[in-house]
C-alpha cells in the first residue's frame, strides 16, 4: 500500500499526471487485446481495471503498470477455437458468450495457479535468465509492440490488396493524416522533455492533438470507431456457468490456464527486472507473483480477462516521472472513470496520437548498447540473444525464455564439462590435484585424468580445488575408487564435503578427514 505522507507533492503531482497519461493509453491497447481473444472489448477493460488496481496496491514493484496484454490473450485464442470444436451447434451469439465464460473460468483458474507460485517463494526463479535472454526479450517486445500499433493504420478492405507494397501504398493513400499525427506526436514526445519535464509530454500531445482534431473536424479514426464504449458500466460479480467444470471443460480449460499463468509471470518478472535496471531499485517478484494472481482471479470473478505486466505502459509511466504507487492506482481508477463516465471524451482521442506515443515507448524501450555489445559478446551469448529475439516476435515470449534458459545452461555445461588436474609423486605415492567441477558433463573428463593400471600402489585424489556438484558426480568417484580396488592400489580421497562422504557407496571408507574440508551441499537424488 501507499502512504501519501511520504510523498512530497512533486512526486504527488509526477504520479498523478503520468497515472493519467497511461490510463488514456490503456484504452486502445485493452480494446486491441479483446479484439485478439475474441470477446467484448468492455472484457478487456475490465481486466485492465482490476489487474491494474490491485498489482499497484499489492505489486512487488511501485508503478510498474499491470493489464489485459497481448501475450495472454493470444493464448485465448487457441481456447477460443477449441470452444469452438466443442460446441459447434451454437449460434454465433451463444458461442461467443460461451467462450467468454471459458475465459473467466481460466482466468480465475490462472491467478490461483500464480498465487501458489509466489507463495512457495518461487518468483525468484527468474534470476536464472540470462542477461543475453532479457535483452532478446527486451528487444523482441519491443518490435512486438511497434508491428501491434499497424493494424491500426490499415487500409479498409485489406484483403483485396495482394502484396505487402500494395497494401503500404493503400495505407498511406487513405491513412495519410495519421501519418502525419503519428510524426507530430513523436516529435513532441521527443523534444519537449527538453524544454520542461513539469507535466509528461504525451499527455500534452493527446490533450493538444486532440483539440485540434476536434475543433478543425479533420478526418483521421478515432478511438470511438474502434468500439462502442457509451454503455459500459462498473464490473459487477460474475457467476461462472457450472456447466464448465465438468471432465471435459477442465481438459481444455486447465492447460490453458497453466499456460497463461506462465506467460504472465514470465512477462511480469521479467518487465519487474527491466525496471530494476531502469531505477536501480529491486523490486519483489515473490509479491508481483501473488498480487497478479490475486489480480488475475478477482478479473476472473468481474467479468475481466487475464493479463499480466504492461512492459510498454509501464516505460510510459517510468519516464514520464510515475515511480510510485500512486501513478499506478491512478491509472487503474482513471482508466474506469473515464471509460464508465466520459466515454464520449474518449472516444474522439485520435488514434494515431496514442499509436505515435506506442512507437516512442517502443524506441525507448529497445536495447540499443545490446547491438553495439554483441561484437564483444562470446558468440553464445550473442546467439541467445537473437534467438530469444526471433521467438518473441514471430512465436512466444514464453518460450522464447525458455529457449534462451536452455541454450545458455548447454552452452555452460560444454564451457564447463572439463576437469583438470596436476600431479605430484613422492615417496611411491601419486597425488591428484584436481581442478574444475564434478558433474554430469564433466564426468567423462574426469575419468580421463586417471591410469589405475601404471599408477604406484598408493594414490591420493585432492578434491581441495575441485566441486562435486551432482550424483553423476558421485558416481564417478565410486566408480573410479572400484577401479583401483581391482588394480590392489590404496586410494585416499581428501577435502570432498560431509554430504559428498555420506553418498559414497564405494569410495565412502577411503575418504580422508581434513580440517578444512568443504562445506557446499551436493545436489543428489535421494
Amino acid at each position: 500500500m501507499f502512504n501519501l505522507q511520504n510523498y512530497s507533492t512533486q512526486n504527488i503531482k509526477n504520479d498523478v499526471l503520468s497515472g493519467a497519461l497511461v490510463a488514456v493509453a490503456l484504452v486502445p491497447e485493452a480494446i486491441a487485446f479483446s479484439f485478439i481473444a475474441g470477446v467484448s472489448p468492455v472484457v478487456g477493460l475490465y481486466g485492465a481495471f482490476i489487474i491494474g488496481l490491485i498489482t499497484s496496491l499489492l505489486g512487488g514493484k511501485p508503478g510498474m503498470i499491470s493489464g489485459a496484454t497481448g501475450s495472454v490473450a493470444v493464448v485465448f485464442v487457441s481456447l477460443g477455437l477449441a470452444v469452438n470444436q466443442m460446441y459447434p451447434d451454437l449460434d454465433k451469439e451463444a458461442l461467443s458468450m460461451m467462450i467468454l465464460n471459458y475465459i473467466l473460468v481460466t482466468s480465475i483458474i490462472a491467478g490461483l495457479i500464480q498465487i501458489v507460485i509466489g507463495l512457495l517463494k518461487m518468483g525468484k526463479f527468474i534470476r536464472l535468465v540470462p542477461q543475453p535472454a532479457l535483452f532478446g526479450f527486451v528487444n523482441g517486445l519491443a518490435i512486438v509492440i511497434a508491428l501491434a500499433q499497424l493494424k491500426f493504420l490499415e487500409p479498409k478492405n485489406v484483403e483485396q490488396y495482394h502484396g505487402w507494397l500494395e497494401v503500404i501504398k493503400a495505407s498511406f493513400s487513405e491513412n495519410y493524416i495519421m501519418y502525419i499525427i503519428i510524426l507530430i506526436t513523436m516529435l513532441t514526445m521527443h523534444f519537449l522533455p527538453k524544454i520542461t519535464k513539469a507535466i509528461p509530454a504525451g499527455l500534452i500531445a493527446i490533450v493538444a492533438i486532440t483539440l485540434v482534431v476536434y475543433f478543425t473536424g479533420i478526418d483521421t479514426k478515432l478511438v470511438g470507431d474502434l468500439a462502442d464504449l457509451s454503455h459500459v458500466s462498473m464490473p459487477t460479480f460474475v457467476m461462472p456457468m457450472s456447466e464448465l467444470f465438468s471432465v471435459e471443460s477442465m481438459k481444455i480449460i486447465l492447460p490453458t490456464a497453466v499456460i497463461v499463468a506462465l506467460v504472465g509471470l514470465i512477462e511480469s518478472l521479467l518487465t519487474l527486472s527491466v525496471l530494476d535496471e531502469m531505477g536501480g531499485k529491486r523490486g519483489s517478484g515473490n509479491k508481483e507473483c501473488v498480487a497478479l494472481g490475486l489480480g488475475n482471479t478477482t478479473s476472473g470473478l468481474f467479468g475481466g480477462m487475464a493479463g499480466c505486466a504492461m512492459i510498454g505502459q509501464s516505460v510510459i509511466n517510468f519516464t514520464s516521472g510515475g515511480l510510485g504507487r500512486l501513478s499506478s492506482f491512478t491509472a487503474a481508477v482513471l482508466l474506469i472513470i473515464l471509460v464508465v463516465s466520459f466515454s464520449s471524451v474518449i472516444a474522439a482521442i485520435p488514434v494515431a496520437v496514442l499509436v505515435g506515443i506506442m512507437f516512442m515507448v517502443s524506441i525507448g524501450t529497445f536495447e540499443f548498447s545490446s547491438l553495439k555489445r554483441i561484437k564483444y559478446m562470446p558468440k553464445s551469448d550473442a546467439f541467445v540473444l537473437v534467438v530469444v529475439t526471433i521467438i518473441t516476435v514471430f512465436f512466444d515470449l514464453a518460450v522464447a525464455v525458455i529457449a534462451g534458459i536452455i541454450i545458455s545452461a548447454l552452452v555452460f555445461a560444454w564451457k564447463h564439462a572439463k576437469i583438470f588436474s596436476k600431479t605430484e609423486e613422492k615417496d611411491n605415492k601419486k597425488i591428484y590435484y584436481l581442478e574444475g567441477p564434478l558433474f554430469f558433463g564433466s564426468v567423462t573428463s574426469f575419468h580421463e585424468q586417471f591410469n589405475p593400471q601404471d599408477d604406484p600402489d598408493e594414490v591420493i585424489v585432492d578434491f581441495k580445488n575441485a566441486r562435486v556438484m551432482d550424483s553423476s558426480g558421485t558416481e564417478a568417484i565410486d566408480t573410479l575408487t572400484e577401479k583401483y580396488k581391482k588394480e590392489g592400489k590404496k586410494l585416499t580421497l581428501k577435502h570432498l564435503s560431509d554430504d559428498c562422504k555420506k553418498v559414497l557407496t564405494i569410495a565412502g571408507p577411503f575418504c580422508s578427514y581434513e580440517e578444512d574440508d568443504p562445506t557446499y551441499k551436493v545436489a543428489v537424488n535421494k
